[in-house]
């Protein structure tokens, strides 16, 4: 004898949908429409026969907006009514056709918007994201150069990373050419000479420093600065790196605040030139749930354009027959099974995410009100324990799910954090922390920048109990320097 527990296929395509992304379930959504002819989309100002309790029933609808419960469906009830055969009854003779020859022939022009249409961005939908390489061997294409120095200007484009530095040195790059070209060390220095008067500036730099004379050579004549920013750049980089600005004006004989516009003009420079040629596609953020104030009130709604409207299609559920037990009838039987669940599974996945946003919304009001500051301590178990389902169902939940509020699009993860303990015996979360962390160090002086048991001591005495050590944690996860690194000139 012995216990097991099994998970049936309902709950695992249940689970399978709710740890889904947005983008994902569109494309589950489009596989199982493609699969399963019992399942059929509402399009855009199509209207169901409400009078029907089936259209009724098995139509999933995501448009209803929630603040506290939730509406429990008939699917179960009126899915008795296909294995009665109700619908030969129920079917007209004769079905409205809602299809014209122009819906199925179109030509490519016609899918296209008019041109007085304000929203219409032509560069949008055409432009793919070109390489640096690519970049840079089309500007190749248009320099005159014999064929040898095209094939040296190729190979050296290719040994460029995409921050736009050469990454191998100019022997091994003479090593890997065949001996019988005899290609000289000074002739692939010649051509790394015109690749670097390629755009962007900067570009095919061997370090740091040739990078920025580069570009500061492609200034115009009248820069102010500009001899004495190339000076700094070419022999006292290193001085700059480690903030020694008094060694700096000793060694370049300039005032403060001559130094300080020199240091500002090779700030605006780009150390990474490559990094502005963007090869990937950008990646589009669809929110699951949209957060808004009304009445003083913030309500809860799925997002209506996330998820398509399914129900079953009507017309192929009426060749179901009860009795029949052919393999045409069995295949359409189980079509019709399927279909069932997956629109189950869907509704119980919208009324799942609407129960786990209901609640970040209740814990999280002080952050709509307020912003990062007032975010409240939250973990899993929480949410779980108010909703009544297990944490890895939370989990699942908020993992690539989004919320659009007022104050921008979060991830539902992004309202959990840790908590610390305050000197009144309350606690504050780390995001809050990390949102006072970035406001002193914005406000700081830029000559005296704060050190991390400063900030500790500041924290303190707001009546927040954090270690060095963990302000140091939370400062590096925000991305600021230490403080060495964050002096500057006034």
């Amino acid at each position: 004898m012995g216990q097991q527990l099994t998970m049936t296929p309902q709950l695992q395509q249940a689970i399978r949908l709710l740890q889904l992304s947005t983008l994902d379930l569109q494309q589950e959504i489009q596989e199982a429409l493609e699969s399963n002819p019992m399942l059929e989309r509402q399009e855009d100002g199509e209207d169901f026969d409400t009078s029907d309790p089936m259209a009724e029933g098995e139509q999933l609808t995501n448009t209803s907006t929630q603040e506290s419960s939730f509406q429990e469906s008939s699917v179960e009830a009126n899915a008795e009514a296909l294995e009665d055969g109700e619908w030969h009854e129920r079917i007209p003779s004769e079905l409205p056709v809602d299809t014209a020859w122009e819906d199925v022939y179109q030509t490519s022009a016609s899918s296209l918007p008019s041109n007085d249409d304000d929203e219409w961005d032509f560069t949008s939908r055409t432009s793919v994201g070109e390489s640096l390489q690519s970049h840079l061997l089309w500007q190749l294409n248009l320099a005159p150069m014999s064929d040898t120095d095209r094939l040296i200007a190729v190979t050296l484009i290719d040994c460029i990373n995409n921050d736009g530095y050469l990454e191998e040195s100019l022997a091994d790059i003479a090593e890997a050419f065949d001996p019988e070209l005899e290609i000289e060390l000074d002739e692939i220095e010649v051509v790394l000479h015109r690749i670097q008067q390629f755009e962007p500036a900067g570009i095919g730099a061997r370090d740091l420093r040739e990078c920025l004379l580069l570009q500061l050579r492609q200034l115009p004549v009248k820069t102010p600065w500009l001899s004495e920013a190339q000076r700094l750049a070419g022999d006292y980089l290193d001085l700059l790196g480690n903030r020694d600005y008094s060694q700096l004006m000793r060694r370049m004989k300039v005032k403060e605040d001559e130094l300080r516009q020199i240091i500002e003009l090779i700030q605006g420079l780009n150390p990474r030139p490559g990094s502005q040629i963007e090869a990937s596609e950008p990646e589009y953020v669809v929110p699951d749930v949209i957060v808004r104030k009304h009445n003083e009130r913030w309500l809860v709604e799925l997002n209506q354009e996330a998820v398509p409207r399914l129900r079953v299609n009507p017309h192929y559920a009426g060749f179901v027959r009860r009795a029949d037990s052919s393999a045409d009838n069995t295949f359409m039987r189980n079509q019709l099974q399927e279909a069932r669940w997956f629109i189950k599974s869907l509704q119980s996945r919208n009324e799942t995410l609407m129960k786990v946003a209901t609640q970040i919304v209740e814990h999280q009001r002080g952050f709509l009100e307020y912003g990062d500051e007032a975010m409240k301590p939250l973990v899993l178990h929480d949410i779980a324990e108010a909703v009544g389902m297990h944490e890895s169902t939370i989990s699942r939940v908020t993992t690539q799910k989004y919320m659009h509020t007022p104050r921008g699009i979060y991830e539902l993860k992004y309202f959990f954090s840790s908590h610390v303990s305050t000197s009144e015996g309350g606690e504050c979360s780390s995001t809050a922390i990390r949102a006072i962390l970035k406001k002193l160090v914005a406000a700081e002086n830029p000559k005296k920048p704060l050190s991390d048991s400063k900030i500790a001591g500041l924290l303190e005495a707001q009546g927040i109990q954090v270690a060095r050590r963990t302000v140091a944690k939370y400062r590096e996860s925000l991305g600021i320097a230490p403080s060495s690194e964050r002096k500057r000139l006034m």
